[in-house]
């Protein structure tokens, strides 16, 4: 099964960051990892477009956690494209119900009142999804070689997706804006830590983060060392 990686780099509201989406193209037509943010809508439709995603193409959406801006396009394209959208069970209630704190600890109230007002995730964005996906699952019968796994820390249903060539997509967990790190937000840095050490036993060549560039495993398992001493 070949592949080709597309990154699709969407800003947020305010452009206060970017986030990643990744299309990837099969011997038998798409997968879209990642929706991004629902004011982009237009520019990741014209990206899908130019890619040669039109309705047909498009096989499977799999979102790796339940954030706004990676789920704020899914009920949209799931419509256009009718196709199913795949995530784990342990963060549905975030999409079903628009709010991403649903099964995360309770952040302060300004908090709460804030992110949905600068991220918006009305009715028409919500919805529940078609498939339920957990680690080990297989998505070849998508045409993609490979098989996710469960990465939380970020959020309780967050999922990696791993391919056979090692190519990881690790939604949130990980980032790169400077260097690659953990993710500044978790909801469970212990749950996160416990999740970085089962990636370090796996073969993974790059890595493709929700927000920042792709970079290589060895790179943040080297920063991660490092910061680990210092902490020391």
């Amino acid at each position: 099964m070949s592949t080709e990686i597309k990154t699709i780099s969407l800003l947020l509201p305010y452009k206060l960051v970017s986030v990643n989406c990744y299309l990837i193209e099969t011997d038998t037509g798409y997968i879209l990892i990642d929706t991004g943010g629902s004011n982009m809508r237009t520019d990741l439709e014209k990206e899908l477009e130019s890619a040669g995603c039109k309705p047909g193409y498009l096989k499977l959406i799999v979102l790796t956690h339940g954030d706004f801006d990676h789920t704020g396009n899914a009920a949209y394209l799931r419509k256009k494209f009718g196709i199913k959208i795949a995530m784990h069970n342990g963060d549905s209630e975030m999409v079903e119900h628009g709010d991403m704190f649903w099964n995360r600890k309770k952040p302060f109230i300004l908090i709460r009142m804030m992110v949905p007002i600068l991220f918006g995730f009305g009715k028409s964005e919500r919805f529940k999804p078609d498939l339920y996906i957990d680690k080990g699952y297989d998505l070849s019968e998508y045409g993609f070689d490979a098989k996710v796994l469960h990465i939380p820390g970020h959020s309780k249903g967050s999922i990696g997706i791993l391919t056979a060539d090692g190519n990881l997509f690790c939604g949130d967990l990980l980032e790169n804006k400077d260097n690659p790190v953990l993710n500044s937000i978790m909801d469970d840095l212990t749950e996160a830590n416990t999740s970085v050490e089962k990636l370090k036993s796996l073969e993974i060549n790059t890595v493709y983060p929700g927000h920042g560039k792709p970079f290589p495993m060895e790179r943040f398992i080297k920063n991660h060392r490092k910061k680990n001493k210092e902490e020391n």
